[in-house]
């Protein structure tokens, strides 16, 4: 089993240059927003809700890495600055480890402009209905940009299966072949 980590801000493409791999892998996409959108009509963005995505999230890794499955992407925004926030990517990333499957980490990082105009693109908000209102989800982007650190610090991240992507100026289908060739899968 391979477990692909797609993190980085908001916008940033995490969805989309997910789509990609799977499209050229046999890895199966599960972005963070497949379980956001199930609950939020249900219980607004609310502790309840949370509480259901995370259970939700754990029942679907446990089965994935115990599965025959070859692989999953997931996307995550990750808060470095928030110890939660790593302590969430440690449990998961143990769930594939303990059954002996390979974690990789795969983080985006686009210029602010690039990622405000990524936030209203179709692909996006079609995947993603709590994003529509556009307004609201820009005020989101920046005021989550300026209370936590979405990218990571040179050398802060001390994983052998690692890489770092700028994709302001780089496609989706781009990024999607620079990690299969990256990681070989």
């Amino acid at each position: 089993m391979k477990f692909v980590l797609i993190f980085g801000p908001q916008a940033v493409g995490k969805m989309t240059v997910g789509h990609e791999l799977e499209k050229i892998t046999d890895l199966k996409l599960f972005h963070n927003h497949m379980t956001i959108e199930l609950l939020a009509p249900y219980f607004g963005f609310s502790r309840e809700m949370w509480g259901l995505v995370n259970k939700f999230r754990q029942d679907i890794f446990e089965l994935a890495a115990a599965s025959d499955m070859y692989g999953m992407i997931f996307t995550y925004v990750w808060g470095f600055d928030l110890q939660s926030d790593w302590d969430y990517v440690d449990k998961i990333c143990k769930i594939f480890e303990d059954k002996d499957g390979e974690v990789y980490f795969v983080e985006l990082e686009a210029d602010l402009e690039e990622r405000i105009e990524r936030n209203k693109t179709p692909h996006r908000l079609e995947h993603k209905p709590t994003k529509r209102d556009i307004v609201r989800s820009e005020l989101d982007l920046k005021r989550t940009m300026e209370q936590h650190r979405l990218n990571s610090l040179e050398g802060e991240i001390k994983k052998e299966n690692y890489i770092r992507i700028n994709n302001t100026h780089i496609t989706a289908c781009n990024v999607a072949e620079i990690i299969k060739n990256k990681f070989n899968i």
